[in-house]
């Protein structure tokens, strides 16, 4: 795969390890004949580690081998979160603090996670852009606020503590985006 052709979200092979790829900057070249250099923030999906990968214009990785399948959370105990292929019903594992990140979004009818399947193991979780969750604690709301664009704290069902507006009240239902933490809209 061309260095100009890696896109965030992908997964490449760097340094005999799966990783995916949280961010691109393209660095332009300031002088004639200078090549463009390509900067990418990515993770390793082994290790958990954050890696810096730098590629010129001509280079190239290798696309990593690797299945996403389609997935549900079952349960979670005080080590392990587990979940459950949708196609052939098969459990995976997974120790709480590798997905402590996804953790704060599972919920028992959450639809549209992968599994990130290496070598014939989950080594991840993908959730979906936006989650719906309810809000089980918040300060009320104050009459006649709602033309202003101020914002309070409100705790979702997972724990999950997002900024509001001020006119939400407890018991709604929420669309929150996955990938920064942040409330999105009404569900």
């Amino acid at each position: 795969m061309q260095a100009k052709e890696i896109k965030s979200g992908a997964i490449v092979n760097y340094n005999g390890a799966p990783c995916l790829i949280e961010s691109v900057n393209v660095q332009s070249p300031t002088a004639r004949g200078a090549a463009t250099y390509y900067k990418y923030r990515g993770r390793n999906l082994i290790t958990k580690q954050k890696v810096d990968i730098t590629l010129r214009g001509g280079e190239s990785l290798d696309e990593a081998d690797f299945r996403k399948r389609a997935i549900k959370f079952m349960y979670a105990d005080p080590t392990h979160i587990h979940f459950l292929d949708q196609e052939n019903y098969e459990q995976y594992s997974l120790v709480k603090e590798d997905v402590a990140e996804e953790a704060k979004y599972l919920t028992e009818n959450l639809e549209g996670m992968l599994a990130l399947i290496y070598n014939d193991e989950c080594v991840g979780v993908q959730l979906p852009v936006t989650v719906e969750l309810k809000v089980v604690q918040c300060d009320p709301g104050i009459k006649g606020a709602s033309a202003t664009s101020r914002s309070k704290p409100a705790t979702l069902e997972t724990g999950l503590i997002v900024q509001v507006p001020e006119y939400l009240a407890e018991g709604e239902v929420i669309k929150v985006d996955t990938r920064d933490g942040s409330y999105l809209s009404r569900a």
